[in-house]
């Protein structure tokens, strides 16, 4: 992967533009970065003989302990596309709605090409692909139609697939099924998982939590970049890809063990902020350096760690309503009547309850 053309930073083996067309910050530490790559590369190399052996030539795979501790493990960027279309159920999809994409696209409006933000300045030129993708997507979804944040989630997509229509069914995938109501016009569901995992900290990290209540910071104001865009620009690429490898295969509380496992390991220096603006600048630091580029320990350590219990937790919020938690499934259950409103969100990998305190 870092075997690749292009130009190099003296003295150094690695690229100034990553394998996906990022280029690296100013400061990018090459040297602390050249002595991980060199460790990875032996795991990656190790993985893809371990996933070539799996796949056989195969292009199924049944869901499996085995193949859930293989991505866990990570997934080879050449297999990676293939994994990610079959286990989120986009490969279904797609397969079950043959030509569905190009029909979108025949059905676009084609002034949308002369606007200046697409215009063409690569060979081949990537704007238009995500132009197509989520046009087709508003198309698709009219509930949803554009939400900020799904360009990025689009973007990545097409950098992995390389191609429209399955990133499309990808897309699909995590707006309609991994992550409902994150990019509805309510935002209900990026909501509450922000809240939840407010009070997840408040029971794993309460110190944290308190230093949070005591100068009136709000869960959202720090984290709803790490929601909405699935950690993209907050943590480095690959170690992003592999949040993401996790995310398509178990759902969304690998957002929560991460967004957990970042503030757990930074629990001191966060402590350190005496203000809202010094928290804020604490919670951007935790997502640099070490801790978050050494991808494989950073996910493995995902993985060894049991957030997610199958005990009730309570989360308060504003009016007369409490919501609760736990882990298997979502739907959307109502109960009315005039001393109860029950709402059962059944969402992927957590379940709430919301209903009228008592």
């Amino acid at each position: 992967m870092e075997g690749e053309g292009g130009a190099r930073e003296p003295g150094s083996g690695i690229a100034r533009v990553d394998p996906y067309g990022f280029e690296r910050p100013k400061d990018f530490d090459y040297v602390s970065y050249e002595e991980f790559f060199s460790r990875y590369l032996v795991i990656l190399t190790r993985r893809a003989i371990k996933w070539s052996k799996l796949l056989k030539g195969n292009n199924r795979i049944q869901k499996s302990l085995k193949v859930k501790r293989y991505i866990r493990k990570g997934i080879p960027n050449e297999h990676r596309a293939l994994i990610w279309m079959i286990v989120s159920g986009a490969q279904a999809n797609m397969e079950q709605n043959p030509g569905y994409y190009n029909k979108l696209l025949e059905d676009m409006n084609r002034t949308f090409p002369d606007n200046v933000q697409f215009r063409k300045t690569a060979n081949p030129c990537l704007q238009q692909t995500l132009y197509n993708v989520l046009v087709a997507y508003g198309h698709h979804n009219k509930t949803v139609g554009y939400c900020q944040g799904m360009n990025f989630i689009a973007g990545y997509l097409i950098l992995i697939t390389k191609n429209e229509e399955e990133s499309f069914w990808l897309l699909d995938a995590l707006i309609g099924r991994i992550l409902p109501d994150y990019y509805s016009p309510a935002m209900m569901g990026l909501k509450t998982d922000q809240e939840v995992l407010g009070e997840l900290v408040r029971k794993k990290v309460p110190a944290v939590a308190e230093l949070m209540d005591r100068h009136g910071v709000m869960w959202t104001l720090i984290v709803s970049r790490w929601f909405i865009c699935l950690f993209i620009d907050i943590l480095p690429v690959e170690t992003v890809l592999r949040i993401w490898d996790c995310i398509f295969y178990e759902g969304s509380k690998i957002i929560f063990r991460v967004a957990l496992a970042l503030i757990k390991q930074h629990q001191a220096f966060i402590l350190e902020a005496t203000n809202l603006p010094d928290i804020c600048d604490k919670f951007k630091q935790i997502t640099r350096g070490t801790f978050v580029t050494e991808c494989h320990t950073f996910m493995q350590g995902q993985s060894r760690r049991c957030w997610f219990q199958s005990s009730w937790h309570w989360v308060p919020l504003p009016g007369t309503h409490t919501i609760g938690w736990l882990q298997r499934g979502r739907t959307w259950i109502w109960r009315s009547a005039p001393f109860l409103l029950v709402v059962l969100l059944l969402r992927r990998g957590m379940g709430l309850v919301l209903g009228h305190s008592r």
